[in-house]
């Protein structure tokens, strides 16, 4: 069963968490998953990975963000993604292009046409078949950031920016309800992973 699944939303919405459950309860059930994340997933999209996140990279201009990104993810599509849905595998990834459209598109202001250009380029065409968007105020995600003392130089944004990222992300759902699933991550993560997999496992067979 080749299928892709990713999710998507502000800081800390919980896409990890959510991400691992997800992919330890499809393992149950038989599937052949595959769990990721963009940036990273590579040794080469890790390294990128740290340089996108570390603080002291403040000088970084938004056209840099999204080249490093699209840098990663094209890593990432060629040598895990693509290989493993060629083998008729599920892959859940933890953020993907539509990141990229919310934060340097709407965050930063950045050309969405343009983006979607370089994204397409990255990822030779590839869109996820499932899309699953983890919503919350942003004050209460970057709220969760601080207490789990993970702090990285995208979450320094300043909250204007935040919340032009979650707008940015409810306005891509809208405008793709095939593929986007709006999902309440105020709740607790029991809670969330319940409507999580009452959405993937009627997709599945």
């Amino acid at each position: 069963m080749t299928y892709f699944i990713t999710l998507e939303g502000p800081e800390g919405c919980g896409k990890t968490t959510q991400a691992v459950r997800l992919c330890a309860d499809l393992r149950q059930r038989g599937y052949d998953v595959l769990h990721t994340r963009e940036p990273g997933g590579t040794e080469i999209g890790e390294q990128i990975r740290r340089v996108l996140m570390d603080l002291k990279n403040t000088a970084m201009l938004p056209r840099v963000e999204v080249l490093l990104f699209s840098a990663s993810c094209a890593q990432l599509v060629r040598d895990v993604i693509q290989p493993h849905l060629v083998n008729g595998g599920v892959v859940v990834c933890d953020r993907f292009y539509d990141s990229t459209l919310a934060y340097q598109g709407y965050g930063h202001g950045l050309d969405l046409a343009a983006l979607k250009t370089i994204t397409s380029f990255a990822t030779d065409g590839l869109s996820p078949d499932l899309t699953l968007l983890l919503d919350l105020p942003v004050e209460a995600g970057l709220q969760r950031k601080q207490s789990d003392g993970e702090w990285n130089r995208l979450d320094a944004y300043d909250i204007p920016f935040h919340r032009k990222v979650r707008d940015g992300y409810l306005q891509l759902a809208a405008r793709e309800p095939e593929r986007w699933r709006t999902i309440d991550a105020t709740r607790t993560a029991e809670a969330v992973q319940k409507d999580i997999r009452s959405t993937v496992l009627p997709l599945l067979p």
